[in-house]
Order: structure tokens, then sequence, then C-alpha cells
């Protein structure tokens, strides 16, 4: 049996000697796990099937539970992405956190597509926002998306406060007084309000903010799925 799929490469591990086993997102079917044989031949010609972020359409064998790789046309190799060490850093954060959330054999089209959509806004730009935007996504798809409508405790709106807190459990942000999370700023809650497409203030949109943001959306992240995510701890030290 052979199946074709869209799909985007997030993890390659080796196995044997020349051989590695691939983790491929698709939106039909999630995750799927696919041995690629003799790919670390020097000559061999699906090498670009199991290079980092490689979108393409690949031809699965299936034998029993498992899958082979048998051919590859490539759509998309993101090649700027491994070019420049902050945004390889930055599309492997989105691959870690891809793989925390989905699942073998159960579609998710809404995350694939804006893992898609992200890696080739990193491509044409800078990759600092569409990461972000990810993350905050891929949040809300998993069920624990940031709440961001003023203060959870006691309604204010928290656009002029200074000092707030973020409630790991609730994902929500409080006044300072009425919450006990950990403290935010007033600079990562205008740029999560503004990925997420709210109201926010300008004067409070900084690479300070981008950088706390980030910060918290790992925190949060991991204290939710129980996934590391190096690549973005990485990428945050970078920045």
């Amino acid at each position: 049996m052979e199946l074709k799929v869209n799909a985007l490469m997030l993890r390659a591990v080796d196995y044997n000697e020349y051989d590695k086993i691939l983790t491929l997102l698709t939106a039909e079917y999630g995750k799927i796990s696919a041995g690629i044989k003799g790919v670390k031949k020097p000559a061999a010609k699906l090498k670009y099937a199991a290079q980092p972020f490689c979108f393409a359409e690949y031809v699965l064998a299936k034998r029993g539970d498992k899958y082979t790789v048998i051919n590859c046309s490539e759509l998309e190799s993101f090649y700027e992405l491994r070019t420049d060490i902050n945004k390889f850093y930055a599309a492997s954060a989105v691959a870690e956190a891809a793989l925390a959330v989905a699942y073998e054999g159960d579609g998710n089209a809404e995350i694939f597509y804006d893992c898609v959509k992200t890696l080739s806004a990193m491509c044409a730009g800078e990759e600092r926002l569409p990461l972000i935007g990810f993350l905050n996504n891929l949040l809300s798809s998993a069920g624990y998306a940031v709440a961001l409508d003023g203060c959870s405790e006691c309604g204010k709106s928290l656009l002029n406060e200074d000092k707030l807190r973020f409630d790991m459990d609730t994902g929500s942000f409080t006044c300072f007084d009425c919450g006990t999370g950990l403290g935010a700023s007033r600079v990562t809650y205008n740029v999560l309000r503004k990925l997420a497409g709210k109201s926010y203030e300008e004067d409070f949109i900084t690479a300070d903010g981008e950088k706390r943001a980030l910060r918290l959306l790992k925190e949060y992240f991991v204290y939710k799925t129980d996934s590391p995510l190096k690549s973005l701890s990485e990428y945050i030290r970078l920045i």
C-alpha cells in the first residue's frame, strides 16, 4: 500500500549506518513516523527529504503499521532558515512545539498550515513576531489559550497597568494585586494582544516586550505540555 501526503519534516533521527527515521507532520494524519533508507550516503537521491523543515509531497510505502519513504517531490525547502542561526533556532522551536501537541493518526489541518505559514513568514522577513504568533495560536489549538481580555479576577482592563500577573493554571492575566501568579509586564501583555489581533498600545510594542512574551509563552507551554522546548530556550538566549 502506498500513501501520498503533503508533509513538513519536523525531526530526523539516525537509524542504522545510512538510514534515518523521519517525523512528518500532515494535515490529514497528524504525525507520521517513516523510515528513509540510505539517506546518509553522500550521493543519496532523497537527501533533501530528510533536511530540516523540508515541505514536500512524500510517497510512503506501508507494511503493517510501519511507513517507509520511497519518493519525495519537494514543494519548499525553506533554505533561508538553515543559513541564519537565529532563524534556524526559531524554526526549530516551531517544529518542537508542533511535535509536542500533534498526535499520530489524528489530523489537525490548523496546526499543519500554521506551521507552513509561519516558516514562510520567517523566510520572508524577521522571525520573532511570527514565532510569538505561532506559539500563541498553537496553545489555543491545544486547548491552552492565553486569555487576554482583562483581569480574570475583577474584569478590569489591563492595558494601562504597569505590573501584572500571569496564572499558569488558567492561562490568564490579572491585576498585580488580584492574582498570585508570575509577575508579568505591560509590554508583554501588549505584544501578545497585538499578535492575537486585539487592541494594544503601540508605545509598548518593543523588542524587550517581544523577548519577554517569548519567555512567558515558553514557561506556559512547558508547564502545560511538559515539553522542554530546548530550541526556543536557545533562541531566546541568542536574541
